[in-house]
Protein backbone atom coordinates (compact mmCIF):
# COMPACT_ATOMS: atom_id res chain seq x y z
CA UNK A 1 0.00 0.00 0.00
CA UNK A 2 1.26 3.46 -0.84
CA UNK A 3 2.38 5.61 2.09
CA UNK A 4 0.31 8.50 0.74
CA UNK A 5 -2.85 6.65 1.76
CA UNK A 6 -1.72 5.62 5.20
CA UNK A 7 0.22 8.48 6.67
CA UNK A 8 -1.35 11.77 7.67
CA UNK A 9 0.74 14.85 7.18
CA UNK A 10 0.99 17.30 10.04
CA UNK A 11 -0.68 19.93 7.82
CA UNK A 12 -3.82 17.76 7.60
CA UNK A 13 -3.89 17.40 11.37
CA UNK A 14 -3.41 21.16 11.84
CA UNK A 15 -6.35 21.86 9.52
CA UNK A 16 -8.58 19.47 11.48
CA UNK A 17 -7.73 21.16 14.75
CA UNK A 18 -8.19 24.72 13.53
CA UNK A 19 -10.86 26.42 15.60
CA UNK A 20 -12.81 29.43 14.40
CA UNK A 21 -11.90 32.37 16.61
CA UNK A 22 -13.96 35.51 17.11
CA UNK A 23 -12.78 38.53 15.24
CA UNK A 24 -13.69 42.20 15.22
CA UNK A 25 -14.70 43.77 11.92
CA UNK A 26 -11.84 45.12 9.81
CA UNK A 27 -10.83 48.63 10.77
CA UNK A 28 -12.21 48.42 14.31
CA UNK A 29 -10.41 48.05 17.58
CA UNK A 30 -10.35 45.00 19.80
CA UNK A 31 -12.05 46.47 22.85
CA UNK A 32 -11.90 44.39 26.02
CA UNK A 33 -12.91 44.90 29.65
CA UNK A 34 -10.23 44.83 32.38
CA UNK A 35 -11.67 41.54 33.68
CA UNK A 36 -11.59 40.00 30.20
CA UNK A 37 -8.02 41.18 29.67
CA UNK A 38 -7.01 39.62 32.98
CA UNK A 39 -8.69 36.30 32.07
CA UNK A 40 -6.88 36.14 28.71
CA UNK A 41 -3.55 37.10 30.30
CA UNK A 42 -4.01 34.50 33.07
CA UNK A 43 -4.81 31.82 30.48
CA UNK A 44 -1.71 32.74 28.46
CA UNK A 45 0.52 32.59 31.53
CA UNK A 46 -0.99 29.24 32.57
CA UNK A 47 -0.31 27.78 29.13
CA UNK A 48 3.27 29.07 29.05
CA UNK A 49 4.23 28.32 32.66
CA UNK A 50 2.30 25.14 33.43
CA UNK A 51 0.48 23.36 30.60
CA UNK A 52 3.17 23.50 27.91
CA UNK A 53 6.05 22.33 30.17
CA UNK A 54 3.91 19.37 31.34
CA UNK A 55 3.18 18.28 27.77
CA UNK A 56 6.81 18.76 26.73
CA UNK A 57 7.85 16.51 29.60
CA UNK A 58 5.29 13.87 28.53
CA UNK A 59 6.41 14.00 24.88
CA UNK A 60 10.05 13.74 25.90
CA UNK A 61 9.32 10.71 28.06
CA UNK A 62 7.22 9.09 25.30
CA UNK A 63 9.94 9.73 22.69
CA UNK A 64 12.49 7.98 24.89
CA UNK A 65 10.36 4.82 24.85
CA UNK A 66 11.36 4.00 21.28
CA UNK A 67 9.11 3.57 18.24
CA UNK A 68 7.19 6.81 17.87
CA UNK A 69 4.92 5.73 15.01
CA UNK A 70 2.70 3.60 17.27
CA UNK A 71 3.29 5.44 20.53
CA UNK A 72 -0.06 6.94 21.58
CA UNK A 73 1.45 9.15 24.29
CA UNK A 74 3.89 10.62 21.81
CA UNK A 75 1.31 11.17 19.05
CA UNK A 76 -1.28 12.65 21.40
CA UNK A 77 1.36 14.75 23.16
CA UNK A 78 2.61 16.24 19.90
CA UNK A 79 -0.95 17.03 18.86
CA UNK A 80 -1.69 18.63 22.25
CA UNK A 81 1.55 20.62 22.02
CA UNK A 82 0.45 22.03 18.63
CA UNK A 83 -2.93 23.00 20.13
CA UNK A 84 -1.24 24.76 23.06
CA UNK A 85 1.20 26.58 20.77
CA UNK A 86 -1.65 27.67 18.50
CA UNK A 87 -3.60 29.01 21.50
CA UNK A 88 -0.50 30.81 22.81
CA UNK A 89 -0.02 32.52 19.42
CA UNK A 90 -3.70 33.47 19.29
CA UNK A 91 -3.75 34.89 22.83
CA UNK A 92 -0.50 36.79 22.27
CA UNK A 93 -1.90 38.42 19.11
CA UNK A 94 -5.24 39.25 20.78
CA UNK A 95 -3.58 40.78 23.84
CA UNK A 96 -1.19 42.80 21.66
CA UNK A 97 -4.06 44.50 19.83
CA UNK A 98 -6.45 44.68 22.79
CA UNK A 99 -7.61 48.08 23.96
CA UNK A 100 -8.73 47.86 27.59
CA UNK A 101 -11.83 49.96 28.32
CA UNK A 102 -12.60 50.47 32.00
CA UNK A 103 -16.35 51.05 32.11
CA UNK A 104 -16.26 51.95 35.82
CA UNK A 105 -14.93 55.35 34.74
CA UNK A 106 -17.97 56.02 32.54
CA UNK A 107 -19.57 59.41 33.26
CA UNK A 108 -22.91 59.08 31.43
CA UNK A 109 -24.35 56.40 33.69
CA UNK A 110 -27.81 56.49 32.11
CA UNK A 111 -26.52 55.79 28.59
CA UNK A 112 -25.36 52.47 27.07
CA UNK A 113 -21.68 52.26 26.18
CA UNK A 114 -19.10 49.46 26.14
CA UNK A 115 -19.10 47.56 29.44
CA UNK A 116 -22.67 48.47 30.40
CA UNK A 117 -25.10 45.98 31.84
CA UNK A 118 -28.49 46.66 30.29
CA UNK A 119 -31.93 45.44 31.26
CA UNK A 120 -34.44 45.67 28.43
CA UNK A 121 -37.97 44.50 27.65
CA UNK A 122 -39.17 43.03 24.39
CA UNK A 123 -42.58 43.64 22.81
CA UNK A 124 -43.99 40.47 24.41
CA UNK A 125 -43.14 41.81 27.89
CA UNK A 126 -40.13 39.57 28.64
CA UNK A 127 -37.18 41.24 30.31
CA UNK A 128 -33.57 40.37 29.49
CA UNK A 129 -30.24 41.49 30.88
CA UNK A 130 -27.06 41.67 28.81
CA UNK A 131 -23.58 43.06 29.38
CA UNK A 132 -21.82 44.62 26.38
CA UNK A 133 -18.26 43.20 26.21
CA UNK A 134 -15.47 42.55 23.71
CA UNK A 135 -15.51 39.80 21.08
CA UNK A 136 -13.09 37.69 23.14
CA UNK A 137 -15.37 37.76 26.19
CA UNK A 138 -18.70 36.59 24.76
CA UNK A 139 -20.53 34.18 27.06
CA UNK A 140 -24.24 33.90 26.30
CA UNK A 141 -24.93 31.82 29.39
CA UNK A 142 -23.81 34.77 31.53
CA UNK A 143 -25.51 37.33 29.27
CA UNK A 144 -22.24 38.73 27.88
CA UNK A 145 -22.74 39.86 24.28
CA UNK A 146 -20.18 41.30 21.89
CA UNK A 147 -20.29 45.03 21.23
CA UNK A 148 -20.65 44.18 17.53
CA UNK A 149 -23.67 41.89 18.01
CA UNK A 150 -27.07 43.07 16.71
CA UNK A 151 -28.51 43.50 20.22
CA UNK A 152 -25.53 45.55 21.39
CA UNK A 153 -25.55 47.71 18.26
CA UNK A 154 -29.25 48.41 18.83
CA UNK A 155 -28.64 49.32 22.49
CA UNK A 156 -25.43 51.37 22.16
CA UNK A 157 -25.95 55.07 22.98
CA UNK A 158 -29.54 54.44 24.11
CA UNK A 159 -30.65 55.88 27.46
CA UNK A 160 -32.91 54.56 30.18
CA UNK A 161 -36.51 54.83 28.91
CA UNK A 162 -35.56 54.82 25.22
CA UNK A 163 -37.29 52.52 22.75
CA UNK A 164 -34.91 51.14 20.12
CA UNK A 165 -35.34 48.77 17.20
CA UNK A 166 -33.56 45.43 17.06
CA UNK A 167 -33.27 44.13 13.51
CA UNK A 168 -33.81 40.35 13.56
CA UNK A 169 -34.20 37.83 10.73
CA UNK A 170 -37.94 37.80 11.53
CA UNK A 171 -38.08 41.56 11.09
CA UNK A 172 -37.67 44.64 13.27
CA UNK A 173 -38.47 44.19 16.95
CA UNK A 174 -39.00 47.12 19.34
CA UNK A 175 -37.23 46.92 22.69
CA UNK A 176 -37.40 49.26 25.67
CA UNK A 177 -34.33 50.10 27.75
CA UNK A 178 -35.32 49.65 31.41
CA UNK A 179 -32.04 50.05 33.27
CA UNK A 180 -28.35 50.70 32.61
CA UNK A 181 -25.56 50.26 35.09
CA UNK A 182 -21.83 49.84 34.99
CA UNK A 183 -20.30 47.12 37.15
CA UNK A 184 -17.34 48.20 39.27
CA UNK A 185 -13.91 47.25 37.96
CA UNK A 186 -12.82 43.85 39.35
CA UNK A 187 -9.10 44.27 38.73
Amino acid sequence: MNKAFVKESSDDIDDELEIAQPDAPAGTRNYITPAGHKRLRDELLHLIDEARPEVVKLVSWAASNGDRSENGDYIYGKRRLREIDRRIRFLTKRLDIAEVVDSSKQENLDQVFFGATVEYATADGQTHTVTVVGVDEVNLERGHVSWISPIARALLKARIGDAVTLHTPAGPEPIDVLDVHYPPSTT
